[in-house]
């Protein structure tokens, strides 16, 4: 049966094209979303945070988020730190790949292998 995969993330960023280039060479057919133009539902995001947790989700050694002022980056907790990745999709770490609804953050060729190998 046919795998839905779908990667979520910024068409320009290293990783990901590290990642698209990972599935591409490996054969897996996959579709893309790019959140930071296409933008991300309040509802996916919450949902991404529920299954793996907003610490995992929120990009902190970006330079997105590295430029909030100190307020800002304080006292986060899951409703902040899915407003500000609302507000700026690019905190959000990538890739996020969705296989049939299970979720992998970031990218390791090993995670992948073991995904579809």
């Amino acid at each position: 049966m046919a795998r839905s995969v779908v990667i979520h993330g910024i068409k320009a960023c290293d990783t990901m094209k590290k990642a698209r280039s990972w599935l591409e060479t490996h054969g897996v057919a996959y579709d893309f979303h790019d959140y930071k133009s296409g933008g991300i539902a309040r509802g996916v995001l919450e949902g991404w945070v529920r299954a793996v947790g907003w610490e995992v989700l929120l990009n902190r050694a970006g330079t997105t988020f590295r430029k909030l002022p100190d307020s800002d980056k304080a006292d986060l907790d899951a409703a902040r730190a899915v407003a500000l990745m609302l507000a700026q999709p690019s905190m959000i770490k990538r890739p996020v790949l969705d296989v049939d609804g299970a979720l992998t953050v970031g990218f390791k060729p090993e995670q992948y292998e073991a995904l579809f190998g």
